[in-house]
């Protein structure tokens, strides 16, 4: 699996964590299933669950916030987040037509952990994989969303890399008309005396190719047409989304968390998103710092950064998910999937060849 680092690029100025991940976020964990196969129909989907606390903390809630740059999509769980503030995770993130079920299946695998468990309100988001995958078939299973949620506190325990590129819920993603689908990067930051992580994580199905920019090159009219084929439907490039996760152990409240969601368009905007009419493109945040028990009836101590030191937060959320998205695309594979349809991944020659411009 490559990365774009691996191909002699570094976007921004903020080092990374230890793995350049989401993970680099202690007590963050990420983990995939994904569904391949070609009869009787064609799948080309998955689910990929983000858990926001390890397993002996899922009682303790986070601070989080949502922001919707276009709002043509998904995600369950999201007026009580915003009228909350709160969030228990764990995160799913799938295709349109499954987000229900991986919803009820969050749902059932809290009643079973905690059989006393009175209310569970989960947050579920979706990116639309209809060009590859036969979506009208349902493929997704409760058993495939429980191998998710299995792998997440698998690789919590071993600290494996995040897989990128064809795999969960970004299996049958399409971005910038290059083969799309999960990227994750990591920052850290220096505030003060302490230093403190920001992690992204996307699931990338959006964006036309003449928009494409890497650090400011423009990638999507040199790479164009008559080097690497475009997908067959020339309406793709305005029917996908991007789904963006963004953690971090920085001391944030919700209106904070809300305002780091945000920065995520201005990672977005840097690789080429613009938010096109047909796209879903929704952002979450959570801060992993202060602990909010669910069964809270007294008030609580927390800790938050003042307004000033935010800045740093921002510019280091827009090079994480500038980089997630990069990510995705060079750690995608080349893909056919329904009625024989193909996307192409984006050269890594000619992406490595672009330094020397």
């Amino acid at each position: 699996m490559a990365r774009l680092r691996d191909l002699g690029f570094t976007i921004g100025t903020f080092p990374t964590g230890t793995t350049n991940a989401i993970t680099d976020v202690t007590g963050v964990s990420v983990g995939h299933h994904t569904v391949i196969r070609d009869a009787p129909r064609v799948a080309r989907t998955g689910v990929t669950v983000v858990n926001t606390r390890p397993a002996d903390q899922r009682d303790q809630l986070c601070y989080g916030g949502i922001h919707s740059f276009n709002g043509n999509g998904e995600m369950t769980g999201s007026h009580w987040l915003e009228e909350s503030g709160l969030i228990s995770g764990p995160i799913g993130i799938t295709n349109t037509h499954q987000v229900g079920l991986v919803r009820d299946t969050l749902v059932a695998a809290e009643v079973e952990r905690d059989p006393d468990a009175a209310w569970c309100l989960p947050v579920v988001g979706e990116t639309y994989d209809g060009f590859l995958n036969d979506i009208d078939a349902f493929h997704l299973t409760a058993d495939d969303v429980r191998a998710a949620i299995a792998d997440a506190e698998r690789t919590a325990s071993f600290s494996e890399p995040v897989a990128e590129g064809n795999v969960g819920g970004g299996t049958g993603m399409v971005c910038h008309e290059f083969k799309g689908g999960i990227g994750t990067s990591s920052r850290m930051i220096e505030i003060g005396d302490s230093t403190y992580t920001v992690g992204a994580l996307v699931q990338a199905n959006y964006g036309a190719r003449q928009l494409l920019r890497l650090d400011g090159i423009p990638v999507g009219t040199i790479i164009d047409e008559a080097a690497v084929p475009l997908p067959t439907d020339p309406t793709i490039a305005d029917t996908g989304s991007i789904i963006v996760i963004i953690a971090t152990d920085a001391p944030l409240l919700a209106d904070q968390c809300k305002r780091l969601a945000r920065r995520a368009t201005v990672g977005l905007s840097r690789v080429g998103g613009t938010g096109g009419n047909g796209s879903g493109d929704i952002f979450i945040a959570f801060s992993t710092h202060n602990k909010v028990a669910l069964d809270a009836t007294t008030p609580i101590d927390v800790a938050t950064l003042p307004a000033a030191l935010m800045t740093p937060l921002f510019n280091a959320t827009a090079e994480a998910v500038e980089e997630s998205i990069w990510n995705a695309l060079c750690a995608a594979e080349t893909m056919t999937g329904h009625r024989g349809r193909t996307v192409h991944a984006i050269p890594h020659d000619r992406l490595a060849a672009l330094r020397r411009i």
